[in-house]
């Protein structure tokens, strides 16, 4: 099934799912505590249900407060998270330290990849000779990419997209002096494969920066007034976009990258990541200053999120109204439904989707992100339309984020304002969450 059929065939479902949802929302779970489980591989298969953007789900918190969880509140927790975090470099556009540190081991997974036997090594020892040319080259081949620009910090502007391939592992590693600039103008990466929570091949983004990168919507929902939603349906990945496959990012820095600014189900001002069959591990890396209609910074539809040791301030989530299927306030069909909001959901962390896709988080810092006006999830925004996905916070800080709220699991603590999340269940451990 094509990535368009999988999308419309199946979001009434979803909205049902967090309609239902609107009614429970905002009741106290049972305060829960535990290890970072596995998150293992999303299942699905192809043509499965797949839906597009959360609901408006609970009542919207006013602007948050920092405090620390502790039984009786938010839940069991414990103090705020460890000191000691990693220290990402990401590139030439600066070092950021990380002050989060996630105590449990990390998976494997989560190490560089070996460079040693490089498919191809871009440059031949000077700034000059690490060009855009050269660069698009080795991404269209695939394989392990290496740079050779000498010693000093390389800026390489990007003037088109570079397609990665989808059948080939790709492993760019930019050595901590490499700088991918879309200069505003177009997306740095795209991946799309057409098949749907099926395909092995995996990217791996390390010690790299990706800034500037920008989509350029161009499928724009159909006029009507408001409530009714505004903006696109497409335009999705700033700086990557990826379909049906398999992400690792490691010491790389993510800066002023943009998606579509306005739209109900678009967003992913860094990166956005759909129907991956083994989702997307983040580790060691700094995202500031991203935007996008939802997902500010990291957005997954049916892709699981692993993120560690990492770095989210300043992105904002720009649409706003949500994402909704109300008759009653909007007569005109977009999507199969009465689309009513035009997004602004998860200002820094969205995560969309079913099929036990979850969403863990260990020694993150997320601090002063924004969900949109009359939207949700100011820090993280997750909803999981079959309630099987679970969320687990570990080792983190999530303070000074902006937007509505709300906590709906089966089991476990509420997560507190910086969160709008419906899943199977809810983990927090040793955790500075906003009350």
């Amino acid at each position: 099934m094509s990535r368009l059929d999988v999308r419309e065939s199946s979001r009434p479902v979803l909205r049902l799912w967090l309609l239902a949802a609107c009614a429970m929302a905002a009741a106290s779970c049972s305060s829960g505590n535990g290890d970072i489980p596995d998150s293992g591989s999303a299942g699905g298969e192809s043509g499965g249900a797949l839906g597009r953007g959360g609901t408006k789900t609970g009542s919207g918190g006013a602007a948050p407060t920092a405090g620390s969880i502790g039984s009786g509140g938010l839940g069991t927790g414990g103090a705020k998270a460890g000191t000691g975090g990693a220290v990402s470099t990401g590139g030439s556009s600066g070092t950021t330290t990380i002050s989060t540190h996630c105590s449990a081991a990390l998976p494997a997974g989560a190490q560089s990849a070996d460079v040693s036997k490089p498919t191809t090594v871009v440059g031949t020892g000077s700034g000059a000779s690490c060009t855009f040319d050269l660069l698009n080259a080795a991404v269209k081949t695939g394989g392990i990419i290496t740079f050779n620009c000498g010693t000093g910090s390389v800026t390489i502007p990007v003037t088109a997209t570079m397609n990665l391939p989808t059948n080939t592992d790709t492993v760019i590693d930019g050595g901590g002096t490499i700088t991918l600039d879309g200069q505003k103008s177009v997306q740095i990466l795209n991946f799309n494969h057409g098949d749907f929570m099926k395909n092995e091949t995996r990217v791996t983004l390390q010690h790299l920066s990706l800034i500037n990168g920008k989509t350029t919507p161009t499928k724009a929902i159909p006029t009507a007034p408001s409530p009714c939603s505004q903006g696109y349906d497409d335009g999705e990945g700033g700086a990557l976009f990826m379909n049906d496959g398999n992400l690792t990012v490691i010491d790389c820095t993510f800066s002023d990258n943009q998606a579509a600014l306005l739209g109900p189900d678009t967003g992913g001002g860094a990166i956005y990541i759909t129907g991956s069959k083994h989702g997307a591990l983040i580790a060691n890396s700094v995202f500031t200053h991203n935007q996008a209609a939802n997902a500010g910074a990291v957005g997954a539809l049916f892709a699981t999120l692993q993120i560690y040791n990492s770095a989210f301030h300043d992105n904002k989530a720009t649409g706003n109204g949500a994402n909704s299927d109300d008759a009653s306030k909007c007569n005109v069909i977009n999507n199969g439904q009465h689309e009513v909001g035009s997004g602004g959901n998860g200002g820094a962390i969205y995560q969309d989707g079913g099929s036990s896709t979850n969403v863990l988080l260990c020694g993150i810092d997320v601090e002063n992100n924004a969900a949109g006006t009359g939207a949700f999830g100011g820090g993280v925004f997750m909803t999981s339309n079959d309630f099987s996905g679970t969320i687990t916070v570990q080792d983190s800080t999530i303070t000074g984020n902006t937007g509505g709220s709300w906590t709906q699991v089966n089991s476990g603590p509420n997560l507190g304002s910086a969160f709008g999340v419906n899943a199977k269940s809810s983990s927090v451990v040793n955790s500075t969450l906003q009350k």
